[in-house]
């Protein structure tokens, strides 16, 4: 995981440094391309570049547990070592779940339509309910909404 990690920090770099040459500005489809593809890596390389602090800090802390301190100077070590490997581990799950591959849908439009079916009210307010969770859902994961039509019955 950490090779893949490096050569895509590479990757990162070069694309960085090809957005920055005024030829590349020039032929603006190609600066499209290349935007695109350096805002896909750049949270995966920032999330291993904040893995790679925390394994430098993890080392110094541990270098320091090693030399002769007071009492009270290890214990902060020590502390510091448990939240840098707690935030650690987080790093590793959230670096793994960027990894992952990208569905080609993830970047397109969904429309949703919410029926009562039968069932008379009680399906309406079923239906209600759902369509409400379905739009908190959207709202907690700062997706755009767009109601394109509602019937409402007599309950709601």
């Amino acid at each position: 995981m950490l090779d893949k990690l490096g050569s895509l920090e590479e990757k990162y770099e070069e694309l960085s440094e090809l957005l920055s040459r005024p030829e590349t500005v020039e032929d603006l489809n190609r600066y499209h391309k290349l935007s695109k593809a350096l805002s896909d890596l750049t949270d995966i390389v920032n999330a291993y570049r904040d893995y790679k602090r925390v394994m430098t800090n993890i080392t110094d802390a541990e270098d320091m547990l090693k030399e002769d301190l007071d009492e009270e100077l290890q214990a902060l070590a020590e502390e510091e070592i448990k939240q840098l490997l707690d935030r650690k581990l987080e790093l590793e799950n959230m670096l793994q779940m960027l990894l992952l591959p990208r569905d080609p849908n993830d970047e397109k439009n969904v429309i949703i339509e919410i029926r009562a079916g039968t069932g008379g009210e009680e399906a309406a307010l079923f239906a209600a309910t759902l369509f409400r969770m379905y739009c908190r859902y959207a709202e907690k994961q700062s997706w755009k909404t767009d109601i394109m039509d509602v019937s409402y019955s007599d309950l709601n």
